[in-house]
């Protein structure tokens, strides 16, 4: 898994001029969320830092705080809905050893059956995994999938240390025929195709019908 280290600023002045004050110096509005507590402690990141380093999935944010080095995992990223810029950010404090639920990415290898089609399900399951081992992805095998069958998070392959958390019978792909998805397509856009003419049909017997003169 990635680790990434970088400094924080306590942060003692709230809301939302506050934070606009932040953004404005390259910085980040952040919250770290303490061990089973509701406990919080209200940060600032580095912008560029951050945004490059959130690029991987379960990054583990060492941080330099004034009384030590913190452990942290992403829990929740406010991004700007309209520029690629992160508003804030939601942090979780771990400790190395640390066993956490997160959820994993699954990328499928392998030969696809001639004919086949992968649907993707699900591209996330969830798992329990040493806050400092935490893997990057997981791995679902297409070797000897039939059409029409389902690759479930119990066929996932799992690395040492790591244990399926979400349901066992919880499908992440499932094969299908390409022809039966063309065919699909095909008879919806004909069945569009249908409607429009249908809509185009009536417009013109209303601009024709003759006007009522009574």
């Amino acid at each position: 898994m990635s680790e990434t280290r970088m400094k924080a600023q306590t942060r003692t002045e709230f809301g939302k001029g506050a934070a606009r004050r932040l953004r404005r110096d390259e910085l980040v509005p952040a919250v770290i969320y303490a061990h089973g507590a509701d406990a919080v402690r209200h940060i600032a990141l580095p912008a560029h830092e951050l945004q490059r380093a959130l690029k991987n999935a379960n990054v583990l944010l060492e941080l330099e705080l004034d009384d030590g080095v913190q452990l942290t995992l992403p829990k929740a990223i406010q991004r700007n809905p309209v520029r690629p810029a992160i508003e804030h950010v939601d942090l979780v404090a771990v400790r190395r050893g640390e066993k956490v639920v997160v959820e994993i990415a699954v990328v499928t290898e392998g030969k696809l059956i001639p004919g086949g089609l992968i649907e993707h399900v699900n591209d996330r399951i969830a798992v329990e995994a040493e806050a400092t081992h935490i893997p990057e992805s997981l791995s679902a095998t297409l070797d000897g999938v039939e059409i029409g069958d389902a690759i479930r998070a119990k066929d996932v392959v799992l690395p040492s240390g790591v244990t399926l958390v979400a349901d066992p019978e919880q499908v992440v792909v499932h094969v299908m025929a390409a022809k039966s998805v063309a065919l699909e397509e095909e008879e919806e856009a004909a069945a569009a195709a249908a409607a429009a003419e249908a809509a185009a049909a009536g417009d013109i017997a209303l601009a024709e019908a003759p006007a009522d003169e009574s």
